[in-house]
């Protein structure tokens, strides 16, 4: 005997937005070849497919629209989804106090978590770029590479495509790079240039942009801040294309950079240590040791928890307190390099770690113990044709046995091609690799789905 279905209702409080207004009458008038869409369904209907997704799901539909939204709001369906995860809390109260849309992001959050440490997963690889690509950027879907051969390419990762590119002026070589809704702002050599994303596409060399050459940068609409080889950071305004500020941070050159949303400029130098300034006084606030004399390579600055992350060139990973300004723990995750350390915004749990070893390694954000290795298998699971960016291949992931002294020798390098940046988003991790000039995408899934 089948058993019913739950019944529900879009309607709460507050009377919800229909998605159609027109009258019977004047739907009775449109041609009977009008085409039929989600939008045409009125709420409780769409309420009871809701019914029907998992936790993670439903949080991608929470960010459609308000009238979504409004819908996974309603009583009736909060009541189920309620009982569903009444298991899961330490009491009803606990549910209650939290809109759903909250606690459906803390859902998907943890089944992020929970994706990346012991999910499977593949690993969808092309060739983005003809000669090199060392750097990814990853913001709100978008997906930008670059630095290794003359231009910088927008991605739609849902078709592999590249839906936006922007060619390299000159002869002067691509060093960094960051983005945003309207612009990408380069270090190109000695100079920074701006490619505008909307309307003419042209290329800016700031008016003052020759200096000491450029390691790296990072843009804040409206200024980018570059960390040069005599240890300081010059801070460019992107309007009128001038140096408004150099900020003295360090005595070796600069390797890394990144921003704290109070405006404060955080670089790593090849001596290891880590300068925090506050640029609206040119002063350095503090200043973090190390324990590494090769030098500091990468910085992830978590916003939430104001904790701050560091991969050395030695394969160790540190982890500040910016508050205490406190080391809390370092752990030497890999033998050599780390290039790029990244983890999901609003993630408490899982750091996303890649270097030259080429394994993908998650890493416990309280602890720094390593809770998963990755590779990709050569096993061959499907390949196609792109148009767009040629051969499309898709390989097994494999996760490496927990074992501490386990030697990467004994692990083929074409399943490890070092990693020279990671980008992460929900459920996925994007790597760019040199020696191979390849561009990866990494899809995990959770194992057990609510």
């Amino acid at each position: 005997m089948t058993k019913p279905q739950p019944t529900f209702t879009a309607a709460t409080n507050n009377t919800l937005p229909t998605p159609a207004t027109a009258s019977t009458d004047q739907r009775n008038k449109r041609g009977s070849n009008t085409p039929t869409t989600i939008l045409s369904l009125d709420g409780d209907i769409i309420c009871t497919i809701f019914a029907f997704l998992n936790m993670f799901d439903l949080v991608r539909c929470s960010l459609v629209c308000k009238f979504w939204n409004a819908i996974l709001e309603s009583r009736s369906l909060r009541e189920y989804y309620e009982k569903k995860l009444l298991k899961n809390c330490s009491s009803s109260s606990e549910f209650t106090k939290k809109s759903l849309r909250v606690i459906l992001r803390e859902v998907g959050m943890e089944q992020h978590s929970l994706s990346l440490k012991c999910g499977v997963f593949h690993v969808d690889h092309w060739k983005g770029h003809s000669t090199m690509v060392s750097q990814c950027r990853m913001k709100m879907g978008t997906l930008v590479t670059g630095v290794g051969d003359k231009v910088i390419r927008v991605w739609s990762l849902d078709r592999y495509k590249s839906v936006e590119e922007y060619s390299i002026p000159d002869t002067l070589p691509l060093v960094d790079f960051d983005f945003d809704e309207s612009k990408i702002v380069g270090l190109i050599g000695s100079r920074l240039c701006i490619w505008r994303r909307n309307g003419k596409r042209s290329v800016f060399p700031s008016l003052e942009g020759k200096f000491i050459k450029g390691s790296c940068m990072r843009y804040f609409d409206p200024e980018a801040m570059v960390g040069c080889d005599d240890g300081a950071v010059r801070v460019f305004d992107m309007y009128s294309r001038r140096c408004s500020q150099i900020i003295r941070m360090h005595s070796e050159p600069i390797t890394c950079l990144c921003l704290s949303e109070d405006q404060l400029i955080l670089s790593g130098s090849t001596s290891g240590n880590i300068t925090i300034s506050d640029p609206s006084s040119a002063q350095k606030v503090a200043r973090l040791r190390s324990s590494d004399f090769r030098g500091i390579k990468t910085l992830c600055l978590k916003p939430s928890s104001q904790l701050l992350f560091a991969g050395s060139a030695v394969g160790y990973t540190y982890c500040w307190d910016m508050r205490t300004r406190k080391l809390l723990w370092n752990t030497r995750v890999s033998p050599n390099v780390v290039h790029s350390i990244q983890h999901m915004q609003n993630d408490k749990s899982t750091l996303a770690v890649g270097g030259i070893d080429g394994i993908l390694r998650f890493v416990n954000q309280h602890d720094g113990n390593i809770v998963s290795s990755c590779i990709v298998e050569n096993k061959l699971l499907s390949t196609y044709q792109s148009r767009h960016s040629g051969s499309i291949q898709r390989r097994k992931g494999k996760r490496l046995p927990d074992d501490t002294y386990l030697n990467i020798d004994d692990i083929p390098t074409n399943s490890r091609p070092s990693i020279t940046c990671l980008a992460v988003g929900m459920k996925k991790i994007v790597t760019t690799h040199n020696t191979t000039r390849d561009i990866r995408l990494w899809k995990f899934k959770d194992n057990d789905t609510l």
